[in-house]
């Protein structure tokens, strides 16, 4: 009778198999004392840059009424597409004009908001009347209710 050798690939399987299962339990932990932080963070904000308790200079001095309109207005008044569900969760498809770059294809919940920098862009909304959508901070005209809704953003 011969001498009995262990195959070597056997180790280095059980080897790498253990060693996948070190890093299984490490990602596992830190994952969970990541969101052990981010739920017990005292921080008003996720990423804030301010230690607690301090706040920036432009958080001290709190905007007139008249003044957060204005930055509101000039804002939208930027952005080429905003698009809000105010009715039932609808269907929303909106597209690169150009290029043909789907931004977003699918439901949009009641309450829920997308906003678009890029321009010139195809919009459709199943239900034309759940949506608002306002271009360069010019509200449209709602749809009938139950129509299809198709909006062009042009470029500026």
């Amino acid at each position: 009778m011969g001498r009995h050798r262990s195959d070597p690939r056997g180790l280095a399987r059980i080897l790498i198999a253990a060693i996948a299962v070190v890093l299984a339990l490490a990602l596992l932990v830190i994952g969970g004392l990541a969101l052990v932080n981010a739920l017990t963070s005292s921080s008003s904000e996720p990423g804030s840059a301010n230690p607690p308790g301090t706040q920036d200079a432009s958080e001290s001095a709190s905007p007139t009424p008249e003044q957060t309109r204005a930055t509101r207005t000039a804002a939208a008044a930027a952005t080429p597409l905003l698009i809000r569900v105010i009715g039932a969760p609808t269907q929303v498809f909106v597209r690169v004009s150009g290029s043909g770059e789907v931004l977003q294809q699918g439901t949009l919940n009641t309450g829920e908001a997308r906003q678009y920098e890029q321009a010139p862009l195809d919009v459709v909304a199943l239900n034309g009347a759940a949506v608002e959508v306002v271009i360069y901070g010019k509200k449209q005209p709602p749809k009938p209710s139950g129509t299809r809704g198709e909006w062009f953003v042009p470029e500026r």
